[in-house]
């Protein structure tokens, strides 16, 4: 007998906030987006249901299965692929192994057989995934600019090696920059869109809003990832895919998910084999300086809006 298990250690959600209102006919109404009425507004909390990044089919035959896995996203995903409790089992390749899924790919990377062909074999399938590229070393790129036009200057809230909420490797070199809903957020660097999240309406610093944030990542041509969060919804102004200029208006700054006010939050993050973890950088200034970004300071936009 075969057994399966899948580990997923990021994934992406897929769903939003309904909003329901009496009118003074007394009619109900649903929305998916706030509405514009003064009347009484009650939101209605909408599980986020996982997409997986990964998914995985079953080739072959019974006495000598194959495995192929599908990369669901528009970047590299690294899987390690173990054999539990494999009785009278071998696979090509040998496992354990660590393998690299391109993105938007389909490939047969596993064939499973039993040692002895006329003995019975058992074994359970395990695989993790983490999104991005292994790096075996920091990438010499760490100068960035702010994410936001020029002409703006915003507070910087929390900077790197904050205990409150960047206090996880994903997040240790975080920041968080106070701004208005719906500034325009530009891309800090080139590269292309991996993964996204735009319909999500709420926030709140409770644990079920931590994966209801609106969200776009960008994978940079060295293998590193940037995350802008708590995104304004429907307002991201790419696709999927999408090759991204330096400067490029991506999308508007919101406040959903664990959120405790109007912010963006933006990290530069790799995959430090199989380890997401945060990059430090600098922040580059109006005068073709850099800066180390942190809390309480101030910076100012310096790329004009595209």
């Amino acid at each position: 007998m075969v057994f399966f298990v899948g580990m997923l250690l990021a994934c992406a959600a897929s769903a939003g906030d309904m909003y329901k209102w009496q009118d003074v006919d007394g009619i109900w109404h649903f929305s998916s987006t706030p509405p514009q009425t003064e009347e009484q507004v009650d939101t209605i909390a909408m599980p986020a249901d996982p997409a997986p990044m990964i998914t995985m089919r079953k080739l072959g035959t019974d006495h000598e299965p194959e495995y192929s896995f599908i990369n669901n996203i528009w970047g590299p995903i690294e899987l390690e692929l173990t054999l539990q409790d494999a009785d009278n089992v071998s696979s090509e390749p040998p496992l354990p192994a660590r393998l690299v899924l391109p993105g938007q790919s389909e490939e047969r990377l596993l064939k499973i057989k039993a040692i002895d062909p006329g003995q019975g074999f058992s074994f359970r399938l395990a695989f993790q995934q983490m999104i991005g590229p292994p790096l075996e070393q920091l990438p010499s790129e760490v100068n960035y600019y702010p994410p936001f036009p020029l002409g703006l200057e915003f507070l910087i809230s929390q900077g790197f090696d904050n205990d409150v909420t960047h206090n996880e490797p994903a997040n240790q070199y975080a920041v968080d920059i106070v701004m208005p809903i719906g500034t325009p957020i530009l891309a800090a660097r080139a590269g292309q869109v991996m993964d996204m999240e735009d319909d999500f309406h709420g926030a709140a610093q409770q644990a079920r809003y931590l994966t209801r944030s609106n969200q776009i990542r960008i994978l940079h041509d060295d293998g590193t990832m940037a995350v802008y969060a708590h995104l304004q919804a429907n307002s991201l102004r790419v696709r999927q895919g999408a090759k991204i200029k330096r400067g490029q208006w991506i999308a508007n700054s919101g406040n959903t998910g664990y959120s405790n006010g109007p912010h963006l939050h933006f990290v530069v993050q790799l995959n430090a084999g199989m380890s997401l973890e945060s990059l430090p950088f600098r922040f580059m200034t109006p005068t073709g300086g850099s800066m180390t970004p942190a809390g309480q300071m101030k910076i100012e936009g310096v790329l004009p809006k595209k």
